[in-house]
């Protein structure tokens, strides 16, 4: 069980003669790897996590200031790992979506009472998920945290991975992970190509009070910079039943060029563009915390495995926010890679040969490309302000809130119920 008080060095001896043994290396311990790394650990395979950021300062307002949609059925994973339970009443449900284009009086309407009575998903606070995470990691036997710590050399070989730190500490395994993000060292010491363009946009993130409840439904407006979305967070002043909904995240896109002038406004100014967008529907509003901006781009890795190594997250596949599919891509890559390793290890079977990362690949390849097609094409064209282009979109969001079999399809695909689900997305266990 991890001791955080001491986080640095955590159960590797300095005695660089004895390399620490391991089933599974993760490289990369943000969103993704930590849960990956909680996956595995409590499903019995146990596991190294070594990240280059101290844990401490993850957890900080400053450090990020996102917040992530988590769909219905990778918050299954959540649950099913333990570490959904640690969030308590921080996470916001979302009950509706409604999707404008503009000033267009057409729009598309999702009401989650159409398919059920779950929501479609839950806001989460990335430092909230940190804690939930460092908290579950923390409960979990077999499971090793060492950061701040890097790789300064990895060795694979047909046999195993051998991973040397900076200050020359060892570990071996018999898989490693590369879940560093977009830049990840290990994707490219292993020649693993990426294709990857620039969408000429920077996403604006900041968190907003306002006096009336968004009654906890998402809102994403069509601009012709790019989309401005509205997130329902649960607010203060409520209670754990009754949250008051009077808090969002703001996920406001601009281009490029503009967006390094907004950033360097005052809180005046800033406010007053601010206000151009987001409107009064919710009566008057303050920005309150820091503001961030992130450039927005589209990156795929040509292979998400190599020998003994296996990419999850961003580092395999990064993609526009404009659905809010990212991190739920991820989770869903911690899911099948879960599954398949943890299977192969109660077979008593190697989980790091070529036939067990060969099934995660084909199992999500498929998956990744069609989201990173959806979310460029939705991009593109929303991001626009051609007259029959927009008309045509337009329409297009008429006719899908008129059919009700079509707006529930599409609806699954939105809570993640579509397609091969592993079985933590199931809601089974591991």
């Amino acid at each position: 069980m991890l001791d955080f008080a001491d986080r640095s060095n955590n159960h590797l001896p300095m005695n660089t003669s004895q390399p620490l043994a391991t089933d599974v290396l993760i490289i990369g311990g943000g969103l993704v790897g930590a849960a990956q790394a909680v996956a595995f650990a409590s499903a019995g395979v146990s596991v190294c996590l070594v990240d280059l950021v101290d844990p401490t300062t993850a957890l900080n307002t400053e450090f990020d200031g996102r917040a992530s949609a988590i769909a219905l059925a990778t918050q299954r994973v959540l649950a099913g790992t333990g570490i959904w339970k640690h969030l308590g009443n921080r996470p916001a449900p979302i009950l509706d979506i409604r999707v404008t284009d503009g000033p267009s009086l057409l729009f598309l309407h999702y009401d989650h009472r159409d398919i059920g009575d779950a929501p479609f998903g839950y806001m989460v606070e990335n430092r909230h998920m940190r804690q939930a995470l460092m908290g579950r990691l923390a409960e979990l036997d077999g499971v090793t945290l060492l950061a701040p710590a890097h790789v300064a050399k990895l060795d694979r070989s047909s046999s195993d991975v051998t991973a040397t730190l900076g200050d020359g500490r060892q570990i071996r395994a018999a898989l490693c992970i590369g879940a560093e993000g977009r830049r990840s060292p290990t994707r490219e010491s292993a020649g693993i190509k990426t294709t990857s363009w620039s969408y000429n946009q920077t996403a604006i993130v900041c968190s907003v009070h306002h006096t009336l409840s968004h009654d906890f439904i998402a809102h994403e407006r069509f601009l012709t910079a790019g989309p401005f979305a509205i997130l329902p967070l649960n607010g203060e002043g409520g209670t754990a039943d009754q949250p008051s909904g009077n808090m969002s995240s703001i996920v406001w896109t601009e281009t490029s060029a503009l967006a390094p002038h907004l950033m360097k406004l005052d809180d005046r100014d800033f406010k007053l563009e601010f206000d151009e967008r987001f409107g009064d529907f919710l009566g008057p509003s303050k920005i309150v915390g820091p503001r961030f901006s992130y450039p927005l781009s589209l990156q795929f890795a040509h292979a998400s495995t190599d020998l003994r190594l296996a990419l999850i997250g961003d580092a395999s596949h990064g993609m526009h926010p404009i659905a809010g599919q990212g991190l739920n891509m991820g989770l869903r890559d911690v899911a099948v890679l879960a599954e398949v390793v943890t299977d192969a290890k109660r077979l008593g079977l190697d989980p790091g040969a070529g036939d067990v990362l060969a099934r995660y690949e084909q199992w999500r390849r498929f998956d990744n490309t069609v989201m990173l097609a959806a979310t460029d094409g939705l991009n593109r064209l929303f991001s626009n302000n051609i007259p029959p282009i927009r008309l045509a979109r337009d329409l297009g969001l008429a006719i899908v809130n008129g059919i009700p079999p079509l707006r529930k399809t599409l609806m699954r695909h939105a809570m993640g119920l579509a397609g091969d689900l592993p079985r933590l997305m199931r809601g089974e266990a591991l």
